[in-house]
Parts: structure tokens; C-alpha cells; sequence
């Protein structure tokens, strides 16, 4: 025996048999059997694996027709493909097909189906398709046709249905959880236009009779707007609270053509209310309010009575939102706007957190657009708050320095008066502000630098820049002026500043704190700031806040000398429409923790903004 055998152990050599022919015949028969099993791997597809996926593929790509021709019930098929497909309406349909299962002249496959039903909504399942043998078929087989090659649980006389359910939307609510936004029935009136008959006899009973509800709206504003929408397609012809809507039914209900849809949605509690906040909260924050809607793929009999639920996914209601507005201060400032004829803007913001309290306009304002917010305007005195600011802090004087307040004063050529050129002669800085002597701050702004005036606006978050979740909002700006004559224009919130009453109310915040205030809306939404304000100089505001107080006391504004302890600033903003002198008039002011401004457009004098200041404060108690 060799080392290796040794190591290695015996080899033997196996003995050789002879197969005897039963044996052969055997694994003969075998091999066939897994020859004909195999064929798919072996020689491509089977017959019946190609008529079911054949099947598949046209029904998958949205030919119902073409998968119907390979049943054996084209008709049938066809119809209950579609009834399908209209039912779930999908934006895709998958199916992979798995095993091919067949017995003879019938085969039975395994599919795995999903439909994509939109919006993230997946309903699978796994279902069984029956193919049966049919010589005249292209591949040797058709699909038996039962409503089972849908889904495995359908059968005849049955279809399948989907249910959104849609879940109320949660309620905005302001910073001490009264709602300001809450889920309310509506109506949504709409109009075929292809049904309606004489369609101009349609639109014009609307029109009249949705005129008191829906100002401005026309038989020719509702005719254009349906002729846009694709035919059969209602057009929403206005959207009606309940209440409402029951005001003006007898008179549209049976219009031919005009049919209605309940609905619920997040209003305030009365139409306008806070409408340049709340109108844009609504959008910022539908996705978190609204929700997720839930669904459920539904088997139902020919009655429409549920049979099975066989796909679902359970709503997920929305979350509340919380404002910084304060609705009692959101109705203060409601109730004051409205006791005027012209356009009438309230913006109120707290100091400490720089929280918007409110914003309100009256209808009249409303139809120019979010004027509290964006709307740029002189300032006209309520400016005088930055040229002192940056009096006090660059030209070394206090609020005691003596300063001439002539009835006029020219400066290189340009003639500026006091309002009816009344003349005070020398006194206080702070007398010269309370009376609102454009002489006197017209000579200070024309001894400032070209940039003093910007720098100290910027102090008091004038010309800041915000990005407050949910709205657009405009400070105001003051440009560098190196010619004396605009500096002096300036001064006195002429030449070329504009505001808003947003920004001013932002002045008047600023003074109050004592340090930049940043504005804030939505809770859990910080703002942005892309251009901040610089610090205000503590000297400076010390000495400007009792000049803001004896602008009530013994100054412009003291019909609010019992409203409270209120600092302040009146403002008349000169301009010329065709050679003719107007005015707007302005209030800005805080009392304790509330800052605000009010601005009346073409008020003729400060008068009317004050007056609106206080029934505002009054209100507050």
C-alpha cells in the first residue's frame, strides 16, 4: 500500500450494472414529464401563460376592449372592465403574474394586482385568473371570464365602489384658543352650462339673486367664467354659508342646469373677518389642518347596499393651528374701521413677542387690497418719531433743546409750512413734536447726513424685511438723500418716504420694547429675517417716549387723553390728485402692551385716525 493510499483509505472501484428495461422506460417517462413541467424555462412561455399575460398587459395599459377580445365573454369582460375603471378611476393599474397552475384543458394563474388610486392611495391584492383551452385563440387559450378576474370577492351583479372619507378640517384658532377659523357647513352653488337651456335666463337669475351676497358678481362674470370649464363640468358659481344660502334657495334651486354640493370648510366667524390674515393662513396652512382623507375600496350589490370592505385606509384628521392674533383685539379693530366711509386700516402688534394682533380693513379698503399690509403711503408726521430718534442720537440735542417752530421756513428755495402755518416760536423739542411743527423737523432733517435718516428708520424696523409665514408684508423705506431739500421733505414724512401701517405699527412696537421687534404669526412657524433692524440707542428712546406721551397729553391727538396711558404720533400725509390738495390721515401709538397704527386713505386731516384710534382703544377697555 503507497503513502498516499495510506492517508487516504481503500478506493474501490464501482461495479458496473446493466439497467434493465423496465427501469429505462421509467426514467424515460420522467424525463418527459419534466421536460413538459419545465417547458417555460426550457422553450418560453406556455399557451396559457401567453394568453394571461397577454390579458394583463392590455388591461394594465388601459385597453379594456383588447383585454375583454381575450376572454371567452368579450362583452361581458368589456363592461365590467370599464365599470371598473370608471369606479376607481386609477391613475395606474399593476399586475405581475406569478404562477401558471394548469390541469389538462384549464389552467389557473396567480396575479399580484395594485391599483395606484392617486394621491398616494395603493389598493392590492392577490387574485387568481381562470384560462381555459381554445384552439381558435392565437396562443391556444383564452381568460374565463368571471367578475372574480377583477377582484377575487366580485361576482356577478356586483362592483366595486371607492369611498373617500374626508376628515372635517381642524380649526385655526387665535393665541388663547378661540377659534378664528372653524369647520362650517357651505354650499357650493354650480352651474352646467350645457344643461342650463337659455343660459342667459339662468345666469341672470343668479346673479340677481346672489348680487347681496357675492358683490360685483354679473350674469356676464358668471357666463364668461363657466364658458372656461370643459363641458358637463359644473362651474362654482359662489360658495354660500348655510344661512346664506337658505336666504336665496327659493330662488335658485330649480334653475335648470344649477345643481348644489354640501361641503365644509374653515371660515371665520363672519365674512371678512381678519379676511387680509385669514384668507392666506388658510392656504399656508391647509396641509396641516386638512388632513389626510381616508378610503376604502368597497364591494357593493346592485341596490348599492355595502357587501365588503376589501382595501381601506383610515382618515388621519388634521391639527390645530394657533395665530398670534388675538380675537378680541381682531374685533376691536373691526368694530373701529368700519365707522367710516373711506378706505380704514388698523395694524396691531404686541412689543414683547412681536405677535400681530390683529389686521383689519374696512370693505372700502378691503377692495384695494391688503393696504394694512402692503400699501405704501407717506407717512406725513408720524414720521417725525424717526427724525427725532435720529436728531437726539447725531445732532447733540435732547428732548428740552429749543427749537424755532416758525409758521414757514424755506430751505434752499423750498418753502414748508405748519398746517394752517401756525408758528409756536422757539420751544422744547419735545413741545415742537407734540404740536407737530414741520419747521422745526424740516430744518433737523437738512442738517443730518444723507443717511441719517435711513439708519435711524432701520432702528425701529423701518426698512426691515420680513418673511412672516403666510403673508407678504411691506415696511416702508426712506432713501439716502444728499440734497438738503429732500432731507427736509423727509423730515417731516413727505418727499420720498412711503409706509405702511404694518411698518409703522412697527415703529410704534420698537419704541415701546426698546429693542427690534420681529413680527410673528403662525406658532411653530418662526419668521425670517433677510434684512434685520439695527438696535435702537436706549438715550434716544428714553427721552422719545414722553415726547410721544405729550403728543395726547397736550399735543395733536388729545381727544385720546382718556383712553388710557397712550404715546403716539398724529400724522396728515399731503398729495395731489389733478392740482387738487388731499390727505391722509394717520395715528401710531401703543398703549401698554399693544402697538399699532391707524391709517384712513384721503382722511383729509389726522382727525378721523384718531377718532378710529379711539374706538379702537376703547373697545380694549
Amino acid at each position: 500500500m503507497s503513502g498516499s493510499a495510506g492517508i487516504l483509505g481503500r478506493v474501490t472501484a464501482p461495479r458496473r450494472r446493466t439497467a434493465s428495461p423496465l427501469r429505462l422506460g421509467l426514467l424515460a417517462g420522467l424525463l418527459v414529464i419534466a421536460l413538459v413541467g419545465a417547458s417555460c424555462s426550457i422553450f418560453g412561455p406556455s399557451g396559457e401563460e401567453k394568453a394571461v399575460q397577454a390579458y394583463l398587459d392590455a388591461w394594465t395599459r388601459g385597453d379594456d376592449a383588447a383585454a375583454a377580445r381575450l376572454t371567452d365573454d368579450p362583452a361581458a369582460a368589456q363592461a365590467a372592465l370599464a365599470d371598473a375603471r370608471t369606479a376607481l378611476a386609477p391613475a395606474g393599474i399593476t399586475a405581475t403574474l406569478g404562477q401558471v397552475r394548469t390541469a389538462g384543458d384549464n389552467a389557473t394563474a396567480s396575479v399580484d394586482v395594485t391599483w395606484d388610486l392617486g394621491q398616494d392611495r395603493r389598493f392590492g391584492y392577490l387574485d387568481e385568473i381562470q384560462a381555459r383551452s381554445a384552439p381558435q385563440a392565437e396562443s391556444g387559450w383564452l381568460v374565463h371570464w368571471t367578475p372574480a378576474a377583477i377582484h377575487p370577492k366580485l361576482a356577478a351583479g356586483q362592483r366595486l365602489s371607492l369611498v373617500v372619507d374626508t376628515p372635517d378640517p381642524a380649526p385655526v384658532v387665535d393665541r388663547g384658543g378661540t377659534p378664528l377659523l372653524a369647520p362650517t357647513p357651505v354650499v357650493n352653488i354650480l352651474l352646467d352650462r350645457t344643461a342650463a337651456g337659455d343660459l342667459g335666463a339662468v345666469t341672470t337669475a343668479l346673479a340677481r339673486a346672489l348680487v347681496p351676497l357675492v358683490p360685483g358678481i354679473t350674469a356676464q362674470s358668471i357666463t364668461d367664467a363657466a364658458a372656461a370649464v370643459p363641458d358637463g363640468q359644473g362651474y362654482s358659481v359662489a360658495v354660500l354659508r348655510d344661512a346664506d344660502y337658505r336666504t336665496v334657495k327659493a330662488a335658485v334651486h330649480d334653475l335648470p342646469g344649477v345643481r348644489f354640493a354640501t361641503q365644509t370648510r374653515l371660515l371665520a366667524p363672519s365674512a371678512g373677518f381678519g379676511s387680509q390674515v385669514l384668507n392666506p393662513v388658510r392656504t399656508e396652512v391647509a396641509p396641516q389642518v386638512s388632513g389626510v382623507p381616508g378610503w376604502s375600496v368597497q364591494i357593493v350589490g346592485g341596490g348599492g347596499a355595502t357587501i365588503a370592505t376589501v382595501g381601506e385606509q383610515p382618515a388621519k384628521p388634521g391639527s390645530t393651528v394657533t395665530l398670534s392674533i388675538d380675537h378680541a383685539v381682531q374685533t376691536a379693530a373691526e368694530d373701529a374701521v368700519d365707522s367710516l366711509p373711506q378706505q380704514v386700516a388698523i395694524v396691531a402688534l404686541s412689543p414683547s413677542t412681536g405677535d400681530i394682533l390683529a389686521v383689519a380693513q374696512n370693505t372700502q379698503a378691503d377692495a384695494a387690497g391688503a393696504i394694512a399690509l402692503t400699501g405704501r403711503y407717506p407717512p406725513g408726521s408720524t414720521f417725525k418719531i424717526v427724525t427725532a430718534t435720529a436728531a437726539l442720537e447725531t445732532l447733540g440735542i435732547d428732548a428740552n433743546s429749543p427749537q424755532p417752530c416758525p409758521g414757514t421756513t424755506t430751505i434752499d428755495g423750498r418753502l414748508v409750512p405748519n398746517e394752517d402755518r401756525f408758528e409756536l416760536g422757539t420751544v422744547p423739542l419735545t413741545q415742537a413734536f407734540a404740536r407737530s411743527c414741520n419747521t422745526t423737523f424740516s430744518q433737523l432733517a437738512a442738517q443730518m447726513t444723507a443717511d441719517a435718516l435711513p439708519a435711524a428708520g432701520l432702528q425701529l424696523g423701518f426698512g426691515a424685511d420680513f418673511a412672516v409665514p403666510g403673508l407678504t408684508t411691506v415696511t416702508g423705506s426712506v432713501p439716502p438723500a444728499p440734497d438738503r431739500v429732500q432731507r427736509a421733505e423727509d423730515g417731516f414724512g413727505q418727499g420720498d418716504v412711503v409706509a405702511t401701517p404694518f411698518g409703522m405699527a412697527l415703529v410704534a412696537a420698537t419704541v415701546a420694547k426698546g429693542a427690534p421687534v420681529v413680527p410673528q404669526l403662525i406658532r411653530g412657524r418662526a419668521t425670517e429675517v433677510p434684512k434685520p433692524a439695527t438696535a435702537p440707542g436706549q438715550a434716544a428712546l428714553d427721552q422719545l417716549r414722553p415726547m410721544m406721551r405729550a403728543v395726547v397729553t397736550g399735543g395733536t391727538a388729545t381727544a385720546l387723553a382718556r383712553s388710557g396711558e397712550v404715546f403716539g404720533k398724529t400724522g396728515t400725509a399731503e398729495y395731489s390728485v389733478n392740482g387738487v390738495n388731499r390727505a391722509h390721515g394717520w395715528f401710531v401709538g401703543y398703549r401698554g402692551d399693544v402697538a399699532f397704527a391707524v391709517l384712513v386713505v384721503d382722511g383729509g386731516s389726522s382727525g378721523p385716525a384718531v377718532g378710529v384710534a379711539q374706538r379702537f382703544l376703547a373697545a380694549l377697555g
